[in-house]
């Protein structure tokens, strides 16, 4: 089932690669579907990857293709406003697809992931590699998950990034470890995020406030701090745990 705002995206980004042979540029899409700011392009795209109507070919610009199109009855209709400011959940799963929403009634209720085989540990989804150097795009895989311990999650959403660089060792964290994040849109100074800087770079630093202004500051003084305009940045998630394989 698709939201409305997933049913016409989908159907405008057939609709340019047949009239055009590319996929639309994200202002194009924003301004077709009448929304104010790119990232909710970027959730309504991640959300129609998750369900397999998408597919989107990373480090080549304007490469979407569109995998398949659904029948009106699939579609979902709720709110604009909704569809918008909720993060994506998932829905009903693609033919073939696990669904990967925990149905048991343990405590806490956790989202965004799926039974393990072991008792005690869930699949969380990994999304690729995120720098800890420089920013680099989240490669959002939805195919792969990795097993985590139910003890090192709280309530919310979940999901984990494998570590690219040495910018975070100073806090522990190593090139090749992966991360298991809270999906969260604020945090507090201090804390450790992933940091999406002009809706396109995303980055693991802390998080300093200064006035007007955000730092991204690494663990490791080979490395120097980034300031940007707090409305250059925007918080996709903090961090809750570390795995590492030896």
């Amino acid at each position: 089932m698709l939201t409305r705002k997933q049913h016409e995206l989908l159907m405008f980004i057939d609709r340019h690669l047949k009239a055009s042979g590319y996929s639309p540029s994200f202002d194009e899409m924003k301004e077709a579907l009448n929304l104010r700011s790119k990232s909710g392009i970027h959730r309504l795209i991640s959300a129609l990857e998750e369900r397999g109507f998408l597919s989107r070919r990373h480090h080549q610009a304007r490469a979407l293709e569109v995998l398949r199109l659904p029948g009106e009855a699939a579609m979902a209709l709720v709110s604009d406003r909704k569809e918008i400011a909720d993060t994506p959940k998932r829905s009903d799963p693609a033919p073939g697809f696990a669904p990967t929403v925990i149905q048991g009634d343990f405590s806490p209720r956790l989202t965004g992931v799926r039974a393990a085989p072991e008792a005690g540990a869930v699949q969380l989804p990994l999304y690729g590699r995120i720098a800890a150097g420089l920013p680099i795009e989240a490669m959002r895989d939805t195919s792969t998950f990795i097993e985590v311990p139910v003890s090192m999650l709280g309530t919310g959403e979940h999901y984990a990034l494998e570590i690219a660089g040495d910018s975070m060792i100073d806090a522990g964290i190593w090139d090749g470890d992966t991360v298991v994040i809270r999906r969260a849109d604020t945090a507090e100074n201090g804390t450790i995020v992933v940091a999406l800087v002009d809706e396109e770079e995303v980055t693991l630093k802390r998080l300093r406030r200064r006035g007007n202004s955000v730092a991204l500051e690494p663990a490791n003084p080979r490395h120097e701090s980034r300031i940007f305009p707090a409305e250059r940045v925007r918080v996709q998630g903090k961090l809750v745990g570390l795995m590492r394989r030896y």
